[in-house]
């Protein structure tokens, strides 16, 4: 198993792939608190593309992205992962991360064979929360 604190603590860039324009989804929050927590997060949705949410601009794809990305933080069902997981080699990011209930053992294949961490099942927010703020959720509870 990765090192989530280290993870959370060396790497500061995110793209979050399925973020939402409703400020309300989960994946927003998600990406408001991080960006509270000091992370640059950079939101990929294909059907808000050239938009901006929360004050950053929208990427259609990852590949589309300039800057270095370090985790893929996905927010998008499991069997979309493994495409993402070829995208994440291509761009040569540090982390693959899968949010609460998304799992895919070949896309952990691949990214761990390309010495890419992988992440499973974890919310990058209640999780830094845990190691760097020690609050402990009862139950996965998004408030905002």
């Amino acid at each position: 198993m990765p090192d989530i604190k280290e993870i959370l603590d060396k790497n500061k860039t995110i793209a979050m792939i399925g973020v939402s324009k409703d400020h309300k989804k989960p994946s927003t929050i998600v990406m408001k608190r991080m960006q509270e927590y000091g992370f640059k997060v950079i939101p990929v949705n294909p059907r808000a593309k050239g938009e901006k949410i929360l004050g950053e601009e929208v990427f259609e794809k990852i590949t589309d992205i300039k800057e270095k990305v370090e985790i893929v933080d996905v927010f998008r069902p499991s069997k979309e992962v493994y495409a993402i997981a070829e995208d994440t080699v291509k761009i040569g990011a540090k982390v693959l991360w899968l949010q609460l209930g998304i799992r895919d053992e070949k896309a952990k294949e691949l990214v761990e064979k390309h010495n890419i961490e992988y992440v499973d099942n974890k919310c990058t927010k209640m999780e830094y929360q845990k190691y760097f703020l020690k609050m402990r959720q009862a139950f996965p509870v998004l408030s905002d």
